[in-house]
């Protein structure tokens, strides 16, 4: 959405006070490319749109207290230059569409696709179902229940105990590795771990919802999803990308891995305690496993909860897309594209794609090694 796009005849008086419609949402400043955008967010439809840095500027300030008159003096006090007529109308007249203004019609709805229930087949293979009627009820109840615990005095200390267990795994990962080899000979075993893991990727979505909660996020949606064979649940928060700060933003990405590991402490706490044999042999198959998931997510690759956050402390949107387009332009020695790159997206273009290279290549390492210490025991 940039100044100019649209062509309109309607009169833009200068006493006119804009404001946009109640309820909708404008994004902090991220990287996108070469450029730096913010995202805007219709209240009704849902639908996200990408302005630019000056068209957020006033968009920030159409609060219906200032005139375009006073729009047009700070945006010029900001900028250097005053905005004309034209761009007072097609600026206005593309908010209208978009039904963004406050006295603006609802936009005209795309025409939406064909339901799961036109395509029988496909809905066997892949569906979503609600669980509950109202998301955001259930995610106020949860968080009702679990709140005490969201505050520092108590998750510092549940932090420090998973890094403490996860600290004493690595260090007896011998034995662990001998546990996932006992997990996965024995079917009965194999399928009590998967259901366990299964419970822990149900309150992984949970921890995000109710987290997003905390910090003012909206759930619109717990359901389970399945693209067969994989049935899992999902959570869905509405204006995630629009609240306040990045540490929030981070801390619900987060909320996922952490629940996988506070699911995994007291399998630890009976695992230290067992006595050599069956039951401590099973406890660290699982205890292998379930770290092992918890980790995965923490991959800083999408669409994994990592690359969320590692592109939440970046302040970029679709992060490894720029990157690629980054390294291209780099390995092709395009000065012209990279000039378009100010100093900020360069480093963090070229710090992601050496973050994403580390980490594939750690990963087949530790897959190969792995498979190799597996199948030799």
């Amino acid at each position: 959405m940039r100044l100019g796009d649209d062509l309109v005849t309607a009169a833009a008086p200068a006493d006119y006070r804009p404001v946009l419609r109640q309820g909708v949402l404008l994004s902090e400043p991220l990287l996108h490319g070469p450029r730096t955008v913010h995202l805007v967010r219709h209240p009704g439809s849902g639908q996200s749109f990408e302005i630019g840095v000056r068209e957020h500027f006033l968009l920030a300030r159409m609060d219906g207290r200032r005139t375009l008159g006073d729009l047009g003096a700070a945006y010029a006090e900001a900028y250097g230059r005053r905005l004309g007529d034209a761009n007072w109308r097609q600026l206005l007249a593309l908010l209208g569409t978009k039904g963004l203004l406050a006295d603006a019609p609802e936009p005209a709805g795309e025409a939406a696709p064909p339901p799961d229930a036109a395509r029988p087949a496909n809905r066997l293979l892949r569906g979503s179902l609600p669980l509950v009627a109202d998301a955001a009820a259930t995610a106020a109840r949860l968080h009702r229940a679990v709140r005490p615990l969201l505050t520092a005095r108590c998750v510092l200390p549940l932090l420090v105990l998973i890094a403490a267990m996860e600290l004493t795994l690595a260090l007896h990962l011998g034995a662990l590795l001998d546990g996932a080899a006992t997990v996965l000979g024995h079917p009965v075993l194999l399928a009590a771990v998967f259901a366990l893991l299964w419970l822990s990727t149900a309150l992984h979505e949970l921890a995000h919802g109710v987290v997003a909660h905390h910090h003012g996020g909206t759930v619109s949606a717990i359901g389970l999803r399945w693209r067969l064979p994989m049935v899992i649940m999902y959570c869905t928060v509405d204006n995630y990308r629009y609240l306040a700060t990045r540490w929030r933003r981070i801390q619900i990405a987060a909320a996922g891995a952490v629940m996988n590991a506070l699911v995994l402490l007291p399998f630890f706490l009976w695992w230290l305690l067992a006595p050599a044999g069956g039951t401590r042999d099973a406890l660290a198959g699982l205890l292998f496993l379930g770290s092992l998931h918890a980790f995965t997510m923490l991959i800083p690759l999408p669409p994994l909860d990592g690359y969320t956050i590692v592109s939440q402390a970046a302040g970029a949107a679709a992060l490894a897309t720029s990157s690629r387009t980054h390294l291209a332009a780099t390995l092709r020695r395009d000065r012209t594209a990279l000039a378009g790159y100010p100093r900020r997206a360069r480093r963090v273009y070229a710090a992601y794609t050496a973050l994403a290279a580390t980490t594939v290549a750690a990963l087949l390492a530790t897959l190969a090694a792995l498979v190799h210490t597996l199948l030799t025991r």
